[in-house]
């Protein structure tokens, strides 16, 4: 099965989750495909981030929604679309799991898959 990370960027966050705090997360739009049919599904992970340098993201704190299943192929009409709402969604994924995501300090540039 295919899976491409249409999109990809790292913030500031703040969260703590099984006990450990986390000052950063990763923001994904997932695209996944096979026999037909595509489903898009928007992560947030949330990991330590202790400096600078520190990017190895903690699994444990994966928060996931699929917002898009149907068959058919990738549309980039589609993931526009998706992508105009991935912050909403994502704030979401980041309220249920007591964590909060700061759009405006960003860590990386945004990677398009």
């Amino acid at each position: 099965m295919p899976t491409i990370n249409v999109y990809q960027q790292y913030f500031e966050a703040d969260c703590t989750h099984n006990g450990v705090k986390r000052h950063a997360a990763s923001v994904l739009l997932i695209s996944n495909s096979e026999c037909g049919n595509i489903s898009y599904e928007v992560a947030v992970s949330f990991f330590p981030h202790n400096d600078a340098d520190d990017f190895a993201v903690s699994y444990d704190a994966y928060f996931s929604r699929t917002v898009y299943e149907a068959p058919g192929r990738r549309s980039k009409k589609r993931e526009k679309e998706l992508l105009d709402n991935l912050r909403l969604i994502a704030d979401e994924l980041a309220t249920e799991a007591q964590g909060v995501i700061f759009w405006d300090r960003p860590l990386t540039d945004e990677q398009r898959g």
